[in-house]
């Protein structure tokens, strides 16, 4: 079963929300939230990624353990991961693990998600130049491929905190910022090239549940024009693809001050679609 990552209440017969972290953050990123949607009436958790630590600073102290690591590998060991749950559950990713949501949620793995300003799938072909210098930290060397890379104090408040003072920004890096594998961004990079990419999501399933995506409207990693295209590979499914942006918010909408009010958005959400 995903792991709590720290003691919580019974929440046995609830429905199951599990969430998944993005690069450079870790699973338990997703705390504050476990414990909301804990207090809403959900049998809330999150699940790591391969290699992952026990916790932000023994992944930091072991960086090559997630390295090498694709998109492939992640969505296997998380699928296998949720079929400990006895029921499927309600998926909710940011950044890449938005992207993961959605290759999950089109395998029926799901009975709906939200995707986080989620990381580009397949068939988006916009590529915005803040998202490459986003990116570039890992993409700059090929022989990072196999490899994990860490950010800076400048590359995150570049990638994730633009949009939040610089006191709260260097706070946020302090405390969250961890080791990535670099796999991924070269196959979200490529994937244009590629009809068989890692990052192919089945957006024609028309049987599968609900899907929220979300912008953040100052996002310099995942810009919203990336969001809208995701929207439109949806068009031949009948199935529900709905959006909705926060302004004034960047790739740290998850993780900094403003985290409940992107939270609320997505509870109400989820609520309003029975899940």
């Amino acid at each position: 079963m995903p792991e709590k990552i720290y003691e919580v209440p019974d929440t046995s017969g609830l429905k199951p929300v599990v969430f998944i972290h993005g690069l450079w953050l870790h699973a338990e990123s997703w705390k504050p939230w476990i414990q909301y949607f804990i207090k809403n009436g959900y049998d809330a958790s999150a699940v790591n990624w391969p290699g992952d630590g026990a916790n932000t600073e023994a992944t930091r102290q072991n960086p090559s353990s997630v390295a090498g690591y694709g998109v492939e590998e992640i969505a296997d060991y998380i699928t296998g991961e949720l079929a400990k749950l006895p029921e499927k559950p309600i998926l909710i990713g940011h950044s890449f693990g938005g992207l993961l949501a959605q290759i999950l949620l089109g395998r029926d793995l799901a009975v709906g998600a939200i995707a986080i300003d989620p990381a580009p799938m397949q068939g988006v072909l916009v590529l915005p130049f803040s998202s490459l210098k986003a990116a570039f930290p890992a993409l700059r060397d090929p022989r990072n491929f196999n490899k994990s890379i860490s950010l800076t104090e400048p590359e995150f408040r570049f990638a994730f905190t633009n949009a939040r003072p610089a006191t709260e920004a260097k706070a946020l890096w302090a405390k969250y910022a961890i080791p990535a594998p670099a796999r991924p961004l070269f196959q979200a990079a490529t994937a244009i090239l590629n009809p068989l990419a890692a990052t192919v999501v089945n957006t024609a399933n028309a049987t599968r549940g609900p899907l929220l995506l979300t912008a953040g409207l100052e996002d310099h990693t995942v810009p919203p024009v990336m969001v809208y295209s995701a929207k439109k590979r949806y068009a031949k499914s009948p199935a529900v693809t709905e959006l909705i942006e926060f302004s004034r918010r960047g790739h740290s909408l998850t993780i900094d001050d403003g985290w409940l009010d992107v939270a609320e958005a997505c509870l109400n959400w989820i609520k309003g679609k029975q899940l």
